[in-house]
């Protein structure tokens, strides 16, 4: 049965994309079958995968309002390995839609729960925001991968996200972790960088991956070519980093069954 993971932090441009779309594919490297839940009505998932959202005659919206099964709206990235629920500009309108519907919080927990034999892992990548999209993401997982860059307002919205993560496991979903923190776009060669990074460890201990993905310019060019950075240059620093990460994912999950 697959373990569900979401890629969340409130905090905007910290790499939650790049880190799921990276990490499906160096799971798939490995042997792993994955599927990327795109949550963001920007579609950067979607689109990072090789796949047109414009041109998507189903995606997760359709899900969310019960008119397609996981199943019918799924795509496969061919190039990447995995399969995506895409997402494109019509996910912007489901938070209003939502609103009147019942059962609206567990929505995708329940269309998942369909296909989950299907599937290794599954990734959802929620947007930068708590917003009802994000908590359907965080109500369906069993644990959330928090990307965060090594600077001093990261641990100012890291506090944030665990505050939620804490109300929604009392709440709405009591398997609800936080599986680990995951540090992006690291330069050691930056004091302040070095001395965050040591804050975690000191706080957070083993819940900070050992993993560490560097700064790393064919990660960003890899999107424009609509590409996981693992499968666009699979020799180049943040590559092998996001197989690194893959790999310790898997060991990391033996151990929690």
């Amino acid at each position: 049965m697959a373990k569900i993971f979401c890629i969340a932090n409130q905090k905007g441009g910290v790499g939650k994309t790049t880190t799921t779309v990276n990490l499906a594919a160096g799971l798939a490297q490995i042997g792993q079958r994955v599927l990327v839940v795109d949550l963001d009505p920007q579609g950067n998932a979607t689109m990072g995968s090789g796949i047109d959202k414009r041109k998507l005659e189903m995606t997760v919206y359709d899900v969310l309002l019960e008119s397609a099964s996981v199943a019918e709206a799924r795509t496969r990235a061919e190039k990447s390995g995995y399969d995506v629920l895409g997402a494109n500009r019509e996910l912007a309108g489901a938070e209003v839609d939502l609103v009147a519907l019942e059962r609206r919080e567990k929505r995708i927990k329940t269309a998942i729960a369909e296909v989950a034999a299907d599937y290794d892992f599954i990734l959802i990548d929620c947007p930068p925001s708590l917003s009802m999209l994000t908590l359907n993401g965080l109500c369906s997982a069993h644990g959330v991968i928090v990307p965060m860059q090594c600077e001093y307002f990261a641990l100012e919205g890291l506090t944030d996200l665990v505050n939620t993560i804490k109300q929604i496991h009392a709440n709405l979903n009591p398997d609800l972790q936080i599986i680990g923190l995951l540090r992006v776009m690291f330069d050691p060669r930056i004091t302040l960088q070095q001395q965050v990074s040591d804050q975690l460890k000191a706080h957070f201990g083993n819940k900070v991956f050992d993993t560490v993905i560097p700064r790393n310019v064919r990660l960003a060019e890899a999107p424009s070519y609509g590409l996981p950075g693992v499968v666009f240059d699979p020799s180049s620093k943040g590559a092998q980093a996001f197989v690194e990460f893959a790999k310790e994912m898997v060991r990391r999950i033996e151990t929690m069954r």
